[in-house]
C-alpha cells in the first residue's frame, strides 16, 4: 500500500469534518470522551485490523512515492489514552506528514497506525491500519475501536507491535535500500515484562501456532533489524501523573536507551515526532530544537530529547 500521495487539501477538509463532529458533542454537553467516541463509533474490531487475519503489511515504491519510508505510530487506547489518537486523526497528523515533506529528514513517507491493549485481558490488544501516503490513514483512524479496557498490571502491550513489525511488515525501505524505517509506541504506563509474548499470547493475537514464545530481548532486536524503534511516555496520562513520568521514562530507558522521548503535551506530537527523525537522521539536536520559531513547540522539543543528551 501507499500507493497515492499526500494531499493537504484534501487532509484539511477531513481534518474539519471530524472536529466539527467532536465540538457538535462538546457544544451538546457531552464529556470529551464521550465526544470522542461520536469520531470514533466502531465498538468491535474491524476485521481489516484484525491482526489475526492480516498476513503482511506492505510499504511499496510507486511512481508517486519511489523512495517510500515506512512510519508506524502504535497508540496506546487503553482507560483515558483514547485522547492520543484524537489528537493524530483531528490536529497532528497533517502536521507531521507536511513537516516530514517539507524538512526531508526521511523520503516519501509511508505511515501506518496501531492501536495497543492489553494482550492479557483486552479483546483486541493490537488493531493495525495499511500503510497510506495520504489521508486515508486518518479515515482508517477513526474506526480504530477505542476498547478502553487495558490490565491492572501497571503496563500495556508495547510489544505487540514489535511483534507484528518485525514478522508481518514488508517493506521496499528495508528489503531494496537496506535502510530502517520508523516504530513509535506511546503511552503512558511502564514497559511490559521481560518474558515477552507467551506462545498463547501470539497465537491469541496473531491466529498463529506457534510452540514457543519470545523474550523481550530477542522481539526487540527483531523489530529493530527493520525499525528505529522509540518510545514516547505520554505525560498527560493517568498513569504517568500518578506514578511520575521520570519513574516510567526510566524504566522504558533500561530497555530503549536514549530512544525514549518525553511528551509533555500532546499539542506537539507531530512536532516531537518529526524531530526525533530530524535528530536520528544525523541532524544537530540544538540545531533542530532551534529551528521552531514557536517557544512552546522549541521547548516541548527540548524537554521531549532530553533523555537522548
Amino acid at each position: 500500500m501507499g500507493y497515492s500521495r499526500w494531499d493537504a487539501t484534501s487532509y484539511a477538509s477531513t481534518s474539519a469534518s471530524l472536529r466539527s463532529t467532536r465540538d457538535t458533542a462538546l457544544s451538546m454537553g457531552k464529556s470529551a470522551d464521550a465526544a470522542r467516541r461520536e469520531v470514533f463509533r466502531q465498538t468491535e474490531v474491524k476485521l481489516a485490523f484484525d491482526p489475526k487475519g492480516v498476513a503482511l503489511r506492505e510499504s511499496r515504491d510507486s511512481e508517486l512515492n519511489p523512495a517510500s519510508t515506512p512510519i508506524i505510530l502504535g497508540v496506546d487506547v487503553s482507560g483515558s489514552m483514547g485522547f492520543t489518537a484524537e489528537k493524530i486523526a483531528i490536529d497532528q497528523f497533517g502536521t507531521l506528514v507536511e513537516g516530514i515533506i517539507g524538512r526531508a529528514p526521511v523520503s516519501d513517507p509511508h505511515v501506518m497506525v496501531m492501536a495497543i491493549g492489553d494482550v492479557t485481558s483486552d479483546m483486541a490488544p493490537l488493531q493495525v491500519s495499511q500503510f497510506e501516503a495520504d489521508d486515508r490513514i486518518v479515515q482508517q483512524l477513526k474506526d480504530i475501536w477505542l476498547e478502553g479496557r487495558g490490565g491492572n498490571n501497571n503496563y500495556e502491550s508495547y510489544d505487540l507491535p514489535w511483534y507484528f513489525a518485525a514478522f508481518r511488515t514488508s517493506t521496499d525501505c528495508f528489503e531494496k535500500r537496506g535502510k530502517r524505517g520508523y516504530l513509535f509506541t506511546m503511552g503512558d504506563e511502564m514497559p511490559p515484562p521481560a518474558r515477552g509474548l507467551t506462545a498463547d499470547e501470539i497465537n491469541r493475537t496473531f491466529g498463529l501456532k506457534e510452540q514457543h514464545g519470545i523474550n523481550q530481548a530477542d522481539l526487540l532486536k527483531a523489530a529493530q533489524e527493520k525499525y528505529n524503534v522509540f518510545h514516547i511516555v505520554i505525560e498527560e496520562g493517568s498513569f504517568c501523573r500518578g506514578r511520575g513520568s521520570q519513574t516510567v521514562a526510566n524504566e522504558w530507558t533500561k530497555i530503549l536507551g536514549k530512544k525514549v522521548i518525553l511528551l509533555r503535551n500532546s499539542d506537539y506530537l507531530s512536532q516531537v515526532i518529526l524531530s526525533v527523525v530530524q535528530i536520528n537522521e544525523g541532524a544537530d539536536p540544538d540545531e533542530v530544537i532551534n529551528s521552531w520559531q514557536d517557544d512552546a513547540i522549541k521547548a516541548a522539543v527540548k524537554h521531549a530529547v532530553s533523555l537522548a543528551g
